[in-house]
């Protein structure tokens, strides 16, 4: 049976809207969380939209969401640059709110092979085989630089079962024609994003609940770093899945819309 949680924290594309549209009981379920006074957060690991570009599109599907109340790819991969890096040299293989980002956050960018520390992949519907070359010679001809991408995503789910290549198949291309393997990734299921989550809440892992149509993102995410969480049968992953899902991905629950997420009484 469901319990109550302290916080509770939802993925985006595939969870509470898809494409256009929210999913059903999406917006009464964040309404009654909110109204307990639990915390919640977002969590996406598409990088292709700004933070403020996410509140004007929940917002305009009638789901307000507080700046503090989001993280995304771009946040978790500029903190770390900034935190970790700050003096790397980045080639961002990415569209202009990466860009956009890494500009913003102060981290040097070029495109020049010989002064590259991190090729960085991400989703890029503008990939090129010039974006290919950099890559290549960056990390396979001058070897002074690492392999690293925004988010772990094969496919951005659409409406239809339809959906389009994401950041991995970027790092399919690269590591392919490199032999170079990625060392890092901010997305969900790192660390880094699971800490971004909670933090700030006085709420402890064990406490909060993470909510997800992803086994190997969201659901790993949450159970890697001590999260229930909730797999919602909307999007990516079906009950096919959970036959081949390893222990560490196995969610708490399974959900065939969040309209079932919330305890009947209390």
């Amino acid at each position: 049976m469901i319990t109550w949680y302290g916080a509770y924290v939802f993925d985006l594309d595939g969870t509470i809207y898809l494409g256009d549209g929210l999913l059903p009981g999406a917006r009464e379920v964040v309404d009654r969380i909110r109204s307990r006074g639990a915390a919640v957060r977002f969590v996406s690991n598409n990088p292709t939209l700004r933070l403020v570009d996410y509140q004007a599109k929940l917002e305009g599907l009638g789901l307000p969401v507080g700046p503090d109340e989001l993280i995304t790819s771009l946040v978790s991969t500029t903190r770390w640059l900034v935190r970790h890096r700050p003096e790397a040299v980045v080639f961002p293989i990415g569209e202009e709110p990466l860009v956009e980002a890494l500009t913003e956050a102060g981290i040097s960018l070029s495109e020049d092979p010989a002064e590259i520390d991190i090729v960085l992949a991400s989703y890029d519907r503008g990939f090129t085989y010039r974006k290919l070359q950099i890559a290549f010679d960056a990390l396979w001809f001058h070897r002074r630089a690492t392999l690293m991408s925004t988010n772990p995503d094969r496919f951005c789910p659409f409406p239809g079962g339809r959906g389009e290549p994401d950041a991995a198949s970027i790092v399919a291309a690269i590591e392919a024609a490199t032999q170079v393997k990625l060392e890092r990734t901010f997305g969900k299921p790192s660390a880094l994003m699971a800490e971004m989550a909670l933090a700030g809440l006085d709420v402890p892992p064990r406490d909060a609940l993470m909510v997800g149509d992803r086994l190997h993102t969201d659901i790993a995410m949450g159970r890697r770093h001590g999260m229930d969480a909730a797999l919602v049968l909307t999007g990516d992953s079906g009950r096919d899945d959970l036959a081949f899902a390893p222990e560490a991905e196995r969610p708490t629950y399974v959900l065939e819309s969040l309209a079932e997420l919330l305890p009947r009484q209390g």
